[in-house]
């Protein structure tokens, strides 16, 4: 090469090379330049090209997979949401249904409280009933004691005691049919 440049430099002090002009030295350097660009040129225009290639198709993909990932969180949001009506719908029927129960509920009470005074109040007057009927009893026997203890002192002052003994035996001899 250094020799070429010199047989160049040599040719150029000469003058003028009186051939054709690709014979020239320096159409020889041009053309070898302009190869050479080129060979670069379309190795890097490979290269680049590649590398965007590569590029393009890595967004490509990755816009795909975000566009997917889109998709799935739309699906999933639509999911969530038709559970959260659901859930909203469910709790609206168990709180009506809660309502309702209480309702039932309170009457049961109500009902329940309403017997338990009835009943209540049925055994209260049995009781006062029961006092009644045993104050009656009590009055009669008590009546029945005075009355007997006055027939007994009025018999006693009033009758001899030799009648009073026959009416006394005829009285025990009358108890038996008297009990039946």
């Amino acid at each position: 090469m250094t020799a070429w440049a010199a047989e160049a430099t040599q040719k150029a002090a000469e003058g003028p090379h009186p051939g054709p002009f690709y014979t020239d030295p320096e159409f020889l350097v041009a053309v070898a330049f302009i190869l050479l660009v080129a060979l670069v040129f379309k190795r890097g225009v490979v290269l680049i090209t590649t590398a965007l290639d590569a590029r393009a198709n890595t967004i490509s993909r990755r816009i795909e997979d975000a566009t997917k990932l889109h998709e799935e969180a739309q699906d999933l949001l639509a999911s969530y949401e038709r559970k959260q009506r659901q859930a909203e719908k469910d709790a609206g029927d168990i709180i009506d249904r809660a309502r309702a129960e209480a309702g039932l509920l309170a009457e049961k009470a109500a009902k329940d409280l309403e017997e338990s005074l009835d009943r209540q109040e049925r055994m209260a007057a049995e009781r006062i009933a029961q006092a009644e009927a045993q104050a009656l009893k009590d009055v009669r026997d008590s009546a029945i004691d005075l009355a007997v203890e006055a027939a007994r002192r009025l018999l006693a002052e009033k009758i001899p005691q030799d009648k009073a003994d026959d009416m006394i035996d005829d009285a025990i001899e009358e108890l038996p049919d008297k009990l039946h």
